[in-house]
C-alpha cells in the first residue's frame, strides 16, 4: 500500500478526534503532522484499524496521536498532529 494512503487515514482519524473537542463555531486547522511508517502494508497484512486520540487540548492547541494497526495491535504506521483552535471565520 502506498504511504500516502496511510497518511490520509491517520490525518482523518486525528482530525475526527480533534473535532470531538470543539465547541460550536470553532475550527481546528492543522499546524503540523508527522507520520512514521513502521512496517509495510501488504496484501496479506489482514484487517487493519485506524485509531485517533486527543493527547491534550488547551484553549488554543490540540495535540493528537493516530495509529494504523492490526486488530491484534501490531502498528504499521504512527502519527502525531498539532492543530490550532480558532473561532469560525478566523
Amino acid at each position: 500500500m502506498h504511504g500516502g494512503w496511510s497518511m490520509t487515514m491517520l490525518d482523518t482519524s486525528m482530525a475526527l478526534a480533534a473535532h470531538t473537542t470543539l465547541k460550536p463555531g470553532e475550527l481546528c486547522p492543522t499546524l503540523e503532522t508527522s507520520v512514521k511508517f513502521v512496517r509495510p502494508i501488504l496484501a496479506d497484512s489482514g484487517e487493519l484499524r485506524i485509531v485517533g486520540h486527543v493527547l491534550s487540548r488547551s484553549r488554543t492547541i490540540i495535540i493528537l496521536e493516530g495509529r494504523l494497526e492490526t486488530l491484534q495491535g501490531k502498528v504499521h504506521a504512527h502519527g502525531t498532529s498539532t492543530c490550532m483552535i480558532v473561532p469560525n471565520g478566523g
